[in-house]
């Protein structure tokens, strides 16, 4: 596929936007290693944060409003792979997602929005197929380390035991970051539509809300505050559990189910050995019916939007980014009892300085390492559309490591 640029960071001029393009001119430089360009709706920001990450002039800037469908057209057609960090994207991405399907340009973002994603998914497969283009949601923090850490642990399972685990177990050990303004603005815009919407909310309680026509197991709990006999350490609810868990189960299905049909697995925040009363100060930034609640109260939403959180564009600096890090514990179970741990570690902060390697490497990975004949068009998971290579490519590239543990 011939196109003008390798890349193109749609919303460049966002905070988490400028970061992507801050490590891509960092890493590959200009038209060096990869051809990239910026695009956004004012050519004179983009080209302020061409000048705040030191790209050279000749960094391209390309004029596109996330509203406008005829011009996203026109940009998407440029580009083999679009990077889009304009969210919500039930607010803002329909027409760009849309255009790459239609264009067979690829498409990488950082959704965390099952309820929008739910809706793309039907409605992008067949122009996605006819076009070659892949689309794959949550390639940031949710939900990389997660999907991929699950993808790591059974392929181990698989070359070790000689079979799937039929069971897997995410902990998160460790999470020091912020979340950020665009996360934040994507769940309260969640909340919202579910509060408008019966439906909705359902949809975001049933973990195979992304396997169209397939419906798994009940699943372990995730909600309340328990002892987890295996992890040795009292859990409480992970908030992103909401999304990662539909993505691992969207995987298994997109590669036809090689770890069963009865897979389980959830996710939980590790709070220590301590009493069980002390899950919830070390849990309440992870809880997903801790958050429903509080955001669901319309004065507590708008007292939130004014004062407590980061808005979109806002985020913390370098220093901070830099000293942020996660630990994430992966326990499987095979079905005669075996069991295999694996630990996914990233060396930024999840929100900001992490996710926005692992979006800009997802992007290039499709780009460099994934045959299109190997894929193929459709609406994918990274887990499904890059699998180990990916995994392979993080650990090389983005200070992510993935290690079996004894």
């Amino acid at each position: 596929m011939e196109r003008a640029f390798d890349v193109i960071v749609f919303g460049a001029t966002g905070f988490t936007g400028r970061l992507v393009a801050e490590y891509l001119n960092s890493t590959y430089g200009v038209g060096e290693e990869v051809a990239w360009a910026m695009a956004g709706r004012n050519l004179d920001k983009l080209a302020e944060v061409r000048r705040l990450i030191g790209a050279p002039a000749s960094l391209p800037l390309l004029a596109a409003d996330a509203s406008d469908p005829v011009a996203l057209a026109a940009l998407v057609r440029q580009a083999r792979v679009v990077i889009t960090t304009v969210g919500p994207y039930q607010r803002h991405g329909q027409a760009l997602v849309e255009a790459c399907a239609q264009a067979g340009t690829d498409y990488v973002d950082l959704c965390g929005e099952p309820g929008w994603m739910a809706q793309m998914i039907p409605r992008l497969a067949a122009p996605a197929r006819a076009s070659g283009a892949r689309i794959v949601f949550s390639c940031g923090f949710d939900s990389i380390p997660f999907d991929l850490g699950v993808v790591f642990l059974q392929d181990e399972a698989r070359r070790r035991f000689g079979a799937p685990l039929t069971q897997v177990r995410g902990r998160v050990r460790r999470m020091k970051g912020g979340m950020s303004g665009g996360t934040m603005a994507s769940a309260l815009a969640t909340i919202e539509a579910m509060g408008r919407d019966p439906a909705l909310a359902r949809l975001m309680s049933d973990p195979f809300a992304l396997t169209p026509g397939f419906q798994g197991p009940v699943q372990p709990d995730g909600e309340s505050a328990l002892y987890d006999p295996v992890a040795k350490s009292w859990t409480g609810p992970f908030m992103m559990a909401t999304i990662n868990t539909k993505n691992v189960h969207r995987t298994n299905a997109l590669r036809g189910h090689p770890w069963g049909r009865e897979f389980l697995y959830d996710e939980r925040v590790m709070t220590g050995r301590g009493t069980k009363g002390e899950w919830l100060a070390k849990a309440l930034a992870g809880g997903t019916r801790v958050q429903n609640a509080v955001l669901g109260f319309g004065p507590t939403r708008a007292l939130l939007r004014s004062v407590a959180l980061p808005k979109p564009g806002q985020g913390p600096g370098p220093r901070e980014r830099e000293a942020g890090r996660y630990d994430l514990l992966f326990i499987g179970e095979a079905a005669d009892g075996r069991t295999l741990r694996a630990a996914v570690k990233g060396d930024r902060d999840p929100g900001y300085g992490s996710t926005s390697k692992l979006i800009s490497e997802a992007a290039l990975c499709l780009v460099h390492d994934i045959d299109r004949g190997a894929t193929g068009g459709g609406v994918w998971t990274p887990g499904a559309a890059m699998g180990l290579t990916l995994v392979r490519r993080l650990h090389q590239r983005a200070g992510l490591s993935f290690a079996i543990e004894p």
